[in-house]
C-alpha cells in the first residue's frame, strides 16, 4: 500500500496494521473533505447568526462553561485553551503509538461532525506523512473529557508550539517546520476544542497493543507445541471432539490450530506412559483460546471506537444541531484496556508454569536442562526472571477502570482513567513477549534432549529458525543476551 485515503472505508486493526507496516501515506478523500467543509461552512454561520452560547464555541469549558466569550475573542480561547491544557508528564509515547495517534484523530475529524476546517485535518496529515511527531507525555489524562492532556501536546505542535520528534531528535516544533517551510496553523472557533477533546490517546494505545496482541496469542500457541513436545506430552486433549462439546470458539480454534502445528510428529502421536498432563500443558486450549475470544472481544469494541466521533460538542449539518453530549468519556476503552491485559497476563501466568515443569528433572529431561547439572545451573534463573514479570503482571491487571476521582470543580464528577488503564496493558503487553520469550528458550533446550526423533515440519522449521539465532546451551553462559534474543525473533 502506498497511499491510504482518509474517509474511503472503515479502519480496522489489521487495516492499521497495514499502513504502519507498508509506510503509506495518507490522503484525504474528497467525500470526507467535503463532509469536513460543510460542517465548518455551518459553524461559521451559526455562530454569526445565532447569539446562543455554544459550549467550548463561545462558551468557557469545563466548569467555566457558565462565562460567555466574546466575538473578538473566539480564536484566542482555542490558543489558551491548548497552552493550559499542555501539562503532561511522565515518559514520552513511542513513536508508533504517536502515529496511531495522529490517524485516529484524523479519523475522528473526517466524519464532518466536529467543525474543524479542512486545513487543519491536511495539517495533522502532514505531520503524519512527514514524521512529525508530537512531543506527547504518558501521564496526564484521566480518559473523560477524553484524553485532553496528551492531545493538547498534540495540538501544541499544530500551532507551532512545544517539541516534535523528527529523525529520532526531540526539537522545537518551530525548527522543524521551517526546515519544511511550514506556517504554524491559525485556528478558527471550536478547532482547539475539537482537536483536544477525542479518545484518540487510549485508542492509539489500544489499537498498539491488540496489534502486538494478534502476534503474541500466534507466537504463544507456536511455542506451546514446541513446549508439549519437550515435555513429552499426550495428543488426546487436543482431539476436535473435547472442544465440540464445550463449543468455545477460541478453544477450538486453538486446539485446531496446535494439532496442525504438530501433524506428522514422530513423537507427539506416539503412546505415553502418563495418564494425564500437568494443566500448563492439557489445558492450552481452553486457556488459550479463552485469551483468544478475549482479544477478538477487545478488537471488536475498539474497531467501533477508532471509527467514531468523540469529540464535542457534535455538530449535525442536516439536523441543523449543536449538541453538547459526552462521547468523549473513555468507559468503553477502560473496560476494555483493563480486560485485554487481563487475558494477556493469563497466557504469561500459564507460559511460566510450563516453563517450571520442563526445568523440574522429570520425563528424561535433566534438572535445569543442562547435561551438566550442580557445576551448571543451567536453565534455573530465567524461570526466576519469568516468575517475577508473572506477579508484576497481577499487580498491573488491578483495573484502573474501577477507579474515579472528581475534576473541574465537580463538573467532571465521573472520569474513566481509560488513559492509565492503557499505558499499564502496554507495560503487560510487553511483559508476556518478555516470559514468551523465555518459554521459548526453556523449551527449544529441552526439546534437543528429544533427539534424534524428530517432530513435525512446521515445529523443525520453527525450531531451525530459532537455532539460528540462540544456540543449545552446553554449560553456563551469559543468559540475558539469549533471552533478548529470543525476544526479537518472536517479534520478527
Amino acid at each position: 500500500m502506498d497511499t491510504y485515503h482518509i474517509g474511503s472505508q472503515p479502519l480496522s486493526i489489521t487495516l492499521i496494521a497495514t499502513i504502519l507496516k507498508s509506510k503509506a501515506k495518507l490522503a484525504l478523500d474528497n467525500s470526507a473533505r467535503e463532509k469536513i467543509q460543510l460542517c465548518r461552512t455551518y459553524l461559521d454561520k451559526k455562530i454569526g447568526d445565532s447569539g446562543k452560547a455554544v459550549y467550548g464555541v463561545n462558551t468557557g469549558f469545563g466548569s467555566l462553561c457558565k462565562v460567555k466569550i466574546s466575538d473578538d475573542d473566539l480564536e484566542q480561547l482555542q490558543y489558551n485553551l491548548i497552552r493550559s491544557h499542555a501539562c503532561g508528564v511522565g515518559p514520552v509515547i513511542p513513536d508508533e503509538i504517536c502515529k496511531i495517534l495522529l490517524l485516529l484523530k484524523i479519523q475522528s475529524l473526517s466524519y464532518g461532525n466536529s467543525g474543524v476546517s479542512v486545513e487543519t485535518v491536511w495539517r495533522l496529515i502532514d505531520f503524519y506523512n512527514l514524521d512529525i511527531l508530537p512531543v506527547i507525555y504518558e501521564q496526564g489524562s484521566l480518559g473523560a473529557s477524553g484524553d485532553l492532556c496528551p492531545l493538547s501536546h498534540m495540538s501544541l505542535a499544530l500551532i507551532g508550539e512545544g517539541s516534535v520528534k523528527y529523525n529520532g531528535e526531540i526539537r522545537p516544533t518551530a525548527e522543524v517546520l521551517k526546515d519544511f517551510k511550514l506556517s504554524a496553523l491559525k485556528l478558527q472557533s471550536k478547532e482547539g476544542l475539537a482537536l483536544l477533546n477525542g479518545t484518540q490517546f487510549m485508542s492509539s494505545y489500544a489499537v498498539y497493543n491488540l496489534i502486538k496482541s494478534q502476534n503474541i496469542i500466534h507466537q504463544s500457541n507456536k511455542i506451546a507445541a514446541l513446549s508439549l513436545e519437550a515435555y513429552d506430552c499426550k495428543a488426546e486433549p487436543f482431539l476436535p471432539q473435547i472442544h465440540r462439546v464445550r463449543n468455545q470458539s477460541g478453544q477450538i480454534t486453538t486446539a485446531k490450530e496446535i494439532m496442525e502445528l504438530l501433524s506428522g510428529s514422530e513423537t507427539f502421536f506416539a503412546e505415553k506412559q502418563q495418564v494425564q498432563d500437568p494443566y500448563s500443558f492439557r489445558c492450552i486450549p481452553q486457556v488459550h483460546g479463552a485469551c483468544r475470544d478475549a482479544i477478538d472481544y477487545c478488537k471488536s469494541i475498539v474497531e467501533k471506537e477508532i471509527n467514531g466521533v468523540t469529540d464535542n460538542p457534535n455538530i449535525f449539518v442536516e439536523d441543523d444541531l449543536i449538541v453538547s453530549g459526552g462521547n468523549f468519556h473513555g468507559e468503553p476503552l477502560a473496560l476494555t484496556l483493563d480486560f485485554l491485559a487481563m487475558a494477556l497476563s493469563e497466557l504469561g501466568n500459564i507460559a511460566e508454569r510450563r516453563v517450571y515443569r520442563l526445568l523440574s528433572g522429570a520425563r528424561n529431561l535433566p534438572e535445569f536442562l543442562t547435561p551438566n547439572p550442580g557445576l551448571n545451573s543451567g536453565l534455573m534463573i530465567p524461570q526466576y526472571t519469568a516468575a517475577s514479570i508473572v506477579s508484576q503482571n497481577k499487580q498491573l491487571c488491578t483495573p484502573a477502570s474501577v477507579d474515579s476521582i472528581s475534576s473541574c470543580n465537580e463538573q467532571e464528577d465521573h472520569v474513566s482513567m481509560g488513559a492509565n488503564a492503557a499505558t499499564k496493558c502496554l507495560r503487560v503487553v510487553e511483559n508476556i513477549e518478555k516470559i514468551l520469550a523465555i518459554e521459548l528458550l526453556t523449551a527449544a533446550q529441552a526439546f534437543e534432549f528429544r533427539r534424534p526423533l524428530k517432530s513435525s515440519i512446521a515445529i523443525e522449521n520453527f525450531y531451525t529458525a530459532y537455532r539460528s539465532v540462540v544456540s543449545f546451551n552446553e554449560s553456563d553462559r551469559f543468559l540475558h543476551l539469549d533471552i533478548d534474543k529470543s525476544l526479537l525473533f518472536i517479534n520478527a
